[in-house]
Parts: C-alpha cells; structure tokens; sequence
C-alpha cells in the first residue's frame, strides 16, 4: 500500500528563536522554505510548491498547530482570520520573509484539521481583502468560501494498478473514455436534488463502466469551484476536491475503485483562465498577481474570466505544482487540458483592437506555448506512465509532439476536424449524403498529424445542439440505426475514443448539469440496443489489436473503397503490429440494403462477419447476411482478391480472416 503525503513533520526551520516561549496560540516566526526552495519558486521551477505553500497541521517543540504560507508580494500585512479568533484580523499576522520572495508565513499553535480560515490582507495601497488560501487542501460548500485545514492522507490499495498503468495508457493500446460530470451522471432517487457523493459514486459508477468496457473515466473539473453551472470550469480552489460531493479522501477512493478495477482516470485541468470572485485569486493581494492588469491580454469574454499571466514564474510554478499535485497524491492517470487553443493565441475570440500582439507582432501567445511546453517537460519526466491531452481546436503545428522535436509535448489531442465534419455529415438526410462525401473521408488527410483523440464530448449535446440520437435524421429507427452506424465508424476509425455519458444509451434530451441522465430510457428497446452495441464495440477494439496497435500510423489504415458517393459506402482496413490484426470495414451509410457488394479484399481466403451493427441484440435490422465469405480472384478495388458482401441498411460491419499465414497487403 502507498500513502499519499504528507503527514505533520517538524523538521521544519525557525526563523528566529524568541526570547520568551508563547504560551497563547499567537503566531511562531517559523518556515519549511530552504534558500534553494525561494531560488526555484523565483525561477518558476518549484514544482511541489503545494508542500510548502498553504496549511500544514505539524508539530512544533511538542505543540501541534498549523502552518501558514502565503504568497503576497503587494501586501503591507497578512493574518489569519477563522472561527478560532473570532475573525479577528489582527490577532494572528504572519511573518514577511527577508528576501523578498512575498511570502508571509507562520506557525498558530492549537490549530488543526478542519479549522475554517481565510487570509486578511492588507494591500500596499491600503485595501482591505479577505482571500481563500490558493493552496488549500480542503474548501467549504459554496456558496461559503473559506478555506478549510485538511491532509492528503491516505491509504492507498492500488499499487497493482500503480505498477503496471503504463501498460493501460500507452499509445499502442485501447484508449476507451467515458466522459463523466460527477454531478449529473446519477442523483439520488429519493431526492433528485441531492448530489451522490464521491462514495456512493464510487459503487454505482464503478461497476457500470466496467460493465460498459471503456478504459478510462474522464471526469469534467473535480476542482473547488464556486458555481456549479460554470460544470466545473471556472475554478477557484485549484489544489482542492470540489466539497459539495465529499472530502479529498472520498475522492481518493472513488479513483482507487477505478484503479482497482482495471479503469484509468483522467481529469480535467484548467490553466487557461479563472473567475473573478472576490474571495479567489483575482486580484489576490491587491495587485493583479495571478492575472494581466491589461484587460487585452488579462481578460477573457467568452468566459468572463480572467487569463494566468504565464510570463511570470510564480505563476507558472503554481500551475505546474498543481498539475504534478493532482498526478501525485491522487494518483490520476492523465490531464486533459482545457481550452488549449485560447491559450496559443492573442487575438483568440476577440476583434481587432482588442489584443496586444506578441513582442514580435504576432498573434501567437510565446508565454503560453513556452508554458505548456513546460509543463508536458515536467509531467512526463515526473509521471513518465500518464497522458496529458490538449482540447485544442486549431491547426496549431505539432501539438502532440515531442518538445525536443518543436512540439507542445502533449501525449494525445482532440480531433475537433473529425467530430464537426462527422456529425455535419451523419444530420444529412441519407439521399443527401452522396453530395457530402468528402467530409466523412476528409479526416484521413491528415489523421496521423497528430496523436488524436475523437471526442464526441459534452460541449456536443449542449446548447440547442441536440442530443446525439436526436442530431440523426429520419424516423425512430433510423435516428438510432444512424447512430449504430456513427459509433461504429467513430470506434473502427484510427485514434483514442471519447463518448459523453448518456451518448452510450442513446439520451433523448440535451445535458441538463441540474438533473440525472434519463436512465429510464434503457427500459426501451431502441435505447438498451445502443447500450448494447457500445459495450459490443468496446469489446470489439479491446480484443482486436488491429484497432489499436497502430492507432496514430500511416501502416495501421488503408482505404478500399473512398470514393463510392452515389452508393455512400465506404470500406477500409486496420491493421495492428502482426500479420492476424487485420480487420476490413465497411459501412453502408444509406437506409438502403445492398446485396452482393463486391469489395475488394487484402489477400484471398476465408472472411467471417465478427461485428455487425445491425445485429437485432442491438436493436437493428435483423437483414439476413452471409456471415462468411470467400474471396474470388476477381480485382477489385486496386486488389487481386474480392467477395460479394450483404450491407444492411445503415450499418457497419467489421470482418477478419480465417487464414492469418499470408501478408495483408
């Protein structure tokens, strides 16, 4: 078993002996910095500041109480202020550190774990402001803001997954996701507007997705955050479980159930702006110390929220020591980095006037590439076994390569072309889509760029933009055999995989992050088929090397037929590392059957049908096919060998060979 650190140490430094012992609970001038500790925080390169900075319960010449740090280079004075003084705010004034680091610390005897607080600051200029400690551990339920003592212990059972994670998020592997918002996946029967906590979670959700076959749970941000509609996004305490669903330690059980059953976890992670409460880090000491004080390079409008000034160090050091946090002491398996391309550029969402252009005159923030350039440095070189994956929606070059190859650095990105081309093509009527082709093949161009991702997330199921059964076109059964076929393609076509919750049972209604999914709906057969079939799907690319072994390379996909538009089918092959991977797709992306469509073949032999999406267990068709094919020595599609195959109506089916002893192609 591994524990998470730290518990109370008292190796601790003192700043200077006083000449008479306190005997009231008044601060001890006192520090856990070292001098090489302040030269890394300057230098931006501190990336455990959360061991220094923040509340630490200790021991301290046989007293036990709690440590206070706080960064505040603008402040003219800063005490401790919570239930144990009465909220007074010169009763307990921490220390300034002598070298000018803006740190303000102190030891407060008799206090411990659970004690309420917050810091009272007293700017240079003479304003008055009460702050939530940016590196608490522990907050209270919003709509209170304080901050509370807490610890990171744990006794963590996971050392099996531990060990051998590499394996489960390698990039040769499957990567299945399940996007989860925590609040919203499951309310309790008995009071719908109850949240279920991290524990109860834990027992409902846990088996479900092991049910299901995904790899990896993704949970929407878990971070303190002081409005629940903003799903999580506009954060506030970064280094604390958000409270509304239980304390740090529940959420480290719930990743340790996933853990132990064999399912990864990604969280959310959002360093690309923060509100504007007063209690948060905007204007944290009276001076714009985390954020621009240029509204144009320090204010975002789309979320109207404000941008980390990357250009200073500290900052830096407190967004990389919050990354490497969530990695080390909950034992998170990857990030998934929020707003990625807001981040890149100047002018992101905004008019002419309304940016600063960079040193060079470009629009490119150098800051914040140099930034996240960084952090996938100190992400991988610390946690080599993780995946770091950007939400990043342009044609910035290189995003999931290497840094020493000019890259970003991140392990994966979110194949945005794919999701908007796929689901603008899949709402056309089907006797519309031969005009259309080119954007259901058009991701091949360039699907190897980069490391992708396809993500069919919640930002698709949101904001008049319908639910994934109801974007699809026609009646009942077409709506629902539209998307057997979608997710069909999505889970056969090169790159890691994404699905929203709800999306797997076909939800009827758009994401509401006030109510439960419609888990009612699995009572009806069309929706139970869904359900069905991507459980059926994740095992098929579980199972199947072919799928995944070479999921971002040229050698792993070769089109058959690409250019069959009048038709609107398609047909491809996977391929993984050896010669008994190889698969052959084909999809039929009308409602109309097609009997005895020659395809032309890899190598001749004997193929079987091992996934059909019209099965009737998945609430298709039931159209009679041959299940088992032999190839003639008929060319066809640039091939020598071709078979005559039955393509229900809209429908994808996968097929593999019998004699695996010939080369595929």
């Amino acid at each position: 078993m591994s524990k998470s650190k730290k518990k109370p140490a008292a190796t601790e430094i003192l700043l200077a002996e006083p000449e008479v012992k306190p005997t009231e609970n008044h601060v001890r001038p006192f520090t856990r910095f070292t001098d090489f500790d302040i030269h890394l925080f300057r230098a931006g390169k501190h990336y455990k500041l959360y061991e220094k900075l923040g509340s630490h319960v200790m021991e301290l010449e046989g007293r036990v109480g709690t440590y206070f740090a706080v960064w505040a280079p603008n402040a003219s004075s800063v005490s401790v202020i919570g239930n144990f003084n009465g909220w007074n705010k010169g009763a307990h004034q921490l220390f300034v550190r002598w070298d000018s680091s803006g740190i303000w610390e102190g030891f407060i005897p008799e206090i411990g774990n659970g004690e309420v607080y917050k810091y009272f600051i007293k700017s240079n200029q003479g304003e008055d402001l009460e702050k939530s400690d940016p590196y608490a551990l522990r907050w209270e339920q919003p709509p209170r803001t304080a901050s509370i003592v807490w610890d990171t212990w744990y006794e963590w059972k996971d050392a099996e997954w531990m060990q051998h994670r590499y394996e489960h998020n390698s990039l040769n592997k499957p990567y299945s996701v399940y996007e989860v918002h925590l609040g919203s996946w499951l309310r309790s029967p008995e009071d719908p507007e109850k949240y279920l906590g991290y524990r109860l979670m834990a027992d409902k959700l846990v088996p479900y997705v092991k049910e299901m076959g995904f790899t990896h749970v993704e949970f929407m941000p878990l971070m303190e955050h002081p409005y629940y509609p903003s799903w999580g996004y506009q954060i506030t305490g970064y280094f604390a479980a958000s409270s509304i669903y239980g304390t740090p330690q529940d959420l480290m059980y719930l990743i340790e159930q996933l853990h132990v059953n064999g399912i990864g976890v990604i969280m959310d992670w959002v360093p690309s702006h923060f509100p504007g409460d007063i209690h948060g880090l905007f204007r944290f000491d009276g001076s714009h110390l985390y954020e621009h004080a240029d509204e144009k390079e320090g204010y975002h409008p789309d979320w109207k929220s404000y941008i980390f000034n990357y250009g200073r160090n500290e900052v830096r050091a407190f967004l990389i020591s919050n990354a490497i946090f969530w990695l080390e002491r909950f034992h998170v398996d990857g990030l998934r980095v929020d707003a990625v391309a807001s981040m890149l550029y100047r002018d992101y969402s905004r008019r002419e006037g309304e940016w600063i252009p960079n040193q060079y005159g470009g629009r490119e923030n150098l800051e914040a590439i140099s930034f996240l350039k960084e952090f996938n440095i100190a992400v991988y070189s610390h946690f080599p076994d993780v995946q770091t994956i950007a939400e990043e929606s342009t044609a910035f070059p290189g995003v999931s390569r290497p840094v020493f190859s000019g890259g970003l650095g991140f392990g994966m990105k979110w194949m945005m072309g794919w999701m908007n081309d796929t689901l603008k093509y899949f709402q056309q009527d089907p006797l519309n889509r031969k005009y259309h082709h080119g954007q259901i093949t058009f991701s091949t161009v360039y699907a190897f760029t980069e490391n992708f991702m396809l993500p069919l997330s919640h930002d698709e199921v949101v904001h008049g933009k319908k639910s994934m059964a109801y974007k699809m076109p026609g009646d009942e059964w077409q709506k629902f055999a539209n998307l057997r076929t979608l997710y069909t393609y999505m889970f056969t076509h090169p790159g890691a995989k994404l699905l929203f919750m709800g999306d797997e049972f076909g939800q009827t209604s758009e994401w509401n992050v006030n109510h439960s999914l419609d888990w009612h709906l699995l009572d009806f057969a069309p929706h139970k088929g869904i359900q069905e079939l991507i459980k059926g799907l994740n095992n098929l690319y579980r199972t199947e090397p072919g799928l995944y072994e070479k999921n971002f390379e040229w050698e792993g996909f070769k089109w058959i037929e690409v250019g069959d538009s009048e038709n609107s089918v398609l047909a491809y092959c996977r391929k993984g590392n050896t010669e008994n991977t190889k698969l052959v797709i084909v999809l039929n992306l009308t409602p109309i059957p097609r009997k005895d469509y020659r395809v032309g073949l890899p190598h001749h032999g004997d193929w079987e049908v091992i996934f059909n999406s019209d099965d009737p267990k998945f609430y298709g068709s039931g159209f009679e096919i041959k299940s088992k094919v032999s190839t003639d020595p008929i060319h066809w599609h640039g091939r020598s060998q071709s078979a005559l195959l039955d393509l229900p109506p809209l429908s994808g089916l996968v097929l593999k060979r019998f004699n695996r002893t010939a080369k595929f192609w």
